[in-house]
């Protein structure tokens, strides 16, 4: 039976009447059309999915939507303020960090949780971080780049904020 789920995403509330065991994500694109948020796997192995709830990086496909409720969620629509890209999709773009961009969001999205808990996060860190998120076109490199970039404010990119 539907019920009425209320949260705040991308700083603004929000309520949607849907089944509680309904997919954050199929709710983000379906109901909401923020389609930033992709489907891969619809395992949550591949990150394309990721969002920040509550300031934790949550994989969309897996999350019921009743798991949503009263929290705040960011997605990649929400990283941009105020017309201006957010510094990690800045450090994106200068890094050429995407190639089909199927995986960007994803990535972006966990490398703003990363950054958020350590802004000058090693390689290795960073490596060992995103490889929760898989890349199609194998531009892995580019990606650690692109976050390396944005942690150390270099190409007029400043660290990243969310």
């Amino acid at each position: 039976m539907p019920k009425a789920i209320a949260f705040t995403i991308n700083e603004k509330k929000s309520a949607v009447d849907v089944e509680a065991d309904v997919p954050l994500l199929s709710v983000l694109r379906d109901r909401l059309d923020l389609t930033g948020t992709k489907y891969g796997c619809g395992e949550g192995r591949c990150g394309a999915c990721s969002v920040i709830m509550d300031g934790k990086l949550t994989r969309s496909c897996v999350t019921p939507v009743a798991k949503a409720e009263g929290k705040r969620i960011t997605t990649i629509e929400g990283l941009a303020k105020d017309g201006k890209l957010h510094p990690l999709q800045e450090a994106f773009i200068k890094a050429d960090a995407m190639q089909c961009a199927y995986c960007t969001s994803g990535m972006i999205m966990a490398a703003s949780s990363l950054l958020t808990r350590n802004t000058r996060p090693s390689r290795e860190e960073i490596v060992s971080f995103m490889n929760r998120n898989l890349c199609r076109c194998g531009v892995y490199q580019r990606i650690v780049e692109a976050i390396e970039m944005a942690a150390s404010g270099s190409a007029g990119v400043s660290a990243a904020k969310s």
